[in-house]
């Protein structure tokens, strides 16, 4: 059988850069605010005193607002791509893999910066370096690797065979 080609800008810049900023929201509302497992400068400025505390906040909404932007840029390549690609409705299955691998670089490098290079905060900041820290990189790694064998798996109309087929 023939591959169909795709035609226009690839999903994959535009799922990767919605990822990495719907990765950072994760992270700063879940794991900063919900649960309070640490803050963006909690290892260094540990939130025991209102001035830390505020220097955490401060912190915390800059990285929000890193995780806005990220998103925005993301829905502008999105919205670019579609445009670019004319009458091809694109893959929400390869758009959901680039969005998965975006989120699995955020945890890989702002794990990797963040965590154990800059040591600003850990993944639960009680405990310091521990496995959290090790299996929040192990989870970018394993989200990068599904997200992009997805975003790789193209779905064309009237072809059911062909999301399992690389173009």
């Amino acid at each position: 059988m023939a591959r169909t080609q795709v035609h226009g800008a690839s999903l994959a810049p535009a799922g990767i850069v919605l990822g990495i900023g719907l990765g950072g929201f994760f992270d700063g509302i879940l794991l900063h605010q919900i649960l309070q497992w640490h803050n963006m400068l909690s290892a260094r400025l540990p939130p025991t005193t209102m001035a830390n505390m505020k220097t955490n906040m401060m912190a915390d909404g800059l990285f929000h607002a890193f995780s806005l932007l990220a998103t925005i840029a993301g829905i502008a390549l999105l919205w670019n791509a579609l445009k670019q690609r004319g009458d091809f409705p694109p893959s929400g299955l390869a758009l959901v893999g680039y969005l998965l691998a975006g989120w699995g670089w955020f945890n890989l490098v702002e794990g990797v910066i963040d965590h154990h290079i800059l040591q600003l905060h850990h993944v639960l900041e009680t405990l310091g370096v521990s496995a959290w820290d090790w299996l929040f990189l192990a989870s970018g790694v394993v989200l990068i690797g599904v997200g992009h064998v997805m975003g790789r798996r193209r779905h064309f109309p009237g072809h059911a065979a062909s999301a399992m087929r690389r173009p």
